[in-house]
């Protein structure tokens, strides 16, 4: 690849119960999001607990790297473990000072939070608050969302001292980006364009190949930065490209269409569920589920407004409960057994009866980890989808076998009932 990007930063997060797993960094990928947005190359994202030797060293490292911008999360809050600010002060080899105009902020907004905890003592609850109006001399201060104000502290590098919560720091970030000081350690930067292909139905190795082929054929692929990930099943193609190689991406883009026309269900970077939440407009869809135990219905209705199209859907792990629920005949059963086409069908057309609905979709399988047979080993799970009759009557019947743990195979079954209902109502079946 031939980049120049002449702007970079890194990011320490900071907390030892980020560090041990016991909650999930949510702050590094928001934060490379941004960056990426404004043109600035994350370098490194660190983690580290809540140790001022430990913060420093990551500081130390992240300069010695060369990058023009740090920002961290977490450690502004009251308690003694809470010293990010001290550490990035002596870092930056400034005195920490109290801003008196912070103190009666923080002050207010504690006193508030207060009123809900009769007979705490609010000077001992100011006085510990009291730590977090010391700010590193010459620093700009960024308003609290929460308690915690975060700061901006100008230099080689500028380090950005934000707070843990995502719900603190998001828009804290947003502050942070408009001082003079951010903006002078970004001056540089090099805007990007970023494209996201989404594709389902094909193997990590086929695209693979198919972009080697490009590397050979399209004129100026090394202008292109590309990374693939494989996410639920589908594969996700991010592409980034300054603004004057845009005719390179055209092209590259003309080599996956012509390769890939049926895999490819997103050039937008529009997610299958967001696809589908406008395909069912007008519509009403339920499901009927045995291996993924309602997984499905939950998918479908995470998206706002969902209840205008999702009328219900039934979790029949039983043949008893698809007879009696969905109307399956016994006898299907006995002759194709509950995993098989036929009884697939014949949920989704239980379920399109029993709520009248005018979609549905079934899915039964063997998720594992016991059950398979020779036949029908763990993995195996077949789908229908079924509009109902009328002159747009359809139906697309499928059998996959997939391998994983349990959850894998539940996870991946959605993700191709969502495929396959996507397909029957832009037509392709």
């Amino acid at each position: 690849m031939s980049f120049s990007v002449s702007v970079r930063a890194g990011i320490v997060v900071t907390g030892t119960e980020v560090l041990t797993g016991r909650v999930q960094d949510r702050n590094g990928p928001w934060l490379a999001d941004q960056l990426l947005e404004l043109g600035v190359e994350l370098r490194h994202i660190t983690l580290c607990g809540d140790r001022p030797a430990d913060i420093e060293a990551q500081l130390r490292f992240l300069a010695d790297e060369g990058v023009d911008l740090i920002i961290t999360s977490g450690g502004l809050g009251p308690t003694a473990d809470d010293m990010t600010v001290e550490v990035v002060a002596r870092f930056c080899e400034r005195e920490l000072v109290l801003d008196d105009a912070l103190e009666v902020k923080i002050g207010d907004i504690v006193t508030g939070l207060m009123t809900r905890f009769p007979g705490v003592d609010l000077d001992a609850v100011r006085a510990a608050n009291r730590k977090q109006a010391l700010v590193p001399a010459g620093a700009v201060v960024l308003d609290p969302v929460g308690t915690a104000p975060g700061v901006v502290v100008p230099g080689s590098p500028t380090v950005v001292v934000l707070p843990g919560p995502p719900r603190e720091l998001q828009p804290m970030w947003d502050a942070a980006v408009t001082t003079d000081a951010v903006q002078a350690a970004i001056a540089d930067r090099t805007p990007f364009e970023q494209q996201t292909v989404r594709m389902f139905g094909l193997p990590e190795s086929g695209l693979a190949d198919t972009l080697r082929a490009a590397e050979s054929s399209v004129d100026g692929f090394e202008h292109l930065e590309i990374t693939t990930c494989l996410r639920r099943g589908e594969l996700e193609i991010v592409t980034r490209y300054e603004p004057r190689y845009a005719g390179v991406y055209t092209d590259l883009m003309t080599a996956l269409r012509d390769r890939h026309p049926r895999e490819i269900f997103s050039e937008d970077g529009a997610l299958v569920d967001d696809q589908i939440a406008g395909l069912l407009e007008g519509r009403r869809i339920a499901t009927a589920e045995s291996c993924t135990g309602g997984l499905l219905a939950a998918r479908l209705t995470e998206r706002p407004g969902s209840s205008a199209y999702v009328v219900g859907g039934v979790v029949t792990y039983s043949d008893a409960a698809k007879v009696e629920l969905l109307g399956v005949d016994p006898a299907l059963i006995a002759q194709h057994g509950a995993v098989s086409e036929p009884v697939a069908d014949a949920m989704a057309r239980g379920a399109l009866d029993r709520f009248g609905s005018d979609t549905a979709v079934a899915i039964t399988g063997i998720a594992g980890p016991g059950g398979g047979t020779a036949t029908k080993p763990v993995g195996t799970v077949c789908f229908s989808v079924a509009l109902a009759e009328g002159a747009e009557s359809s139906t697309v019947t499928r059998t996959m076998t997939m391998p994983g743990n349990r959850s894998d195979v539940r996870e991946r079954s959605t993700t191709i009932a969502m495929h396959l209902l996507r397909r029957i109502l832009v037509g392709g079946g």
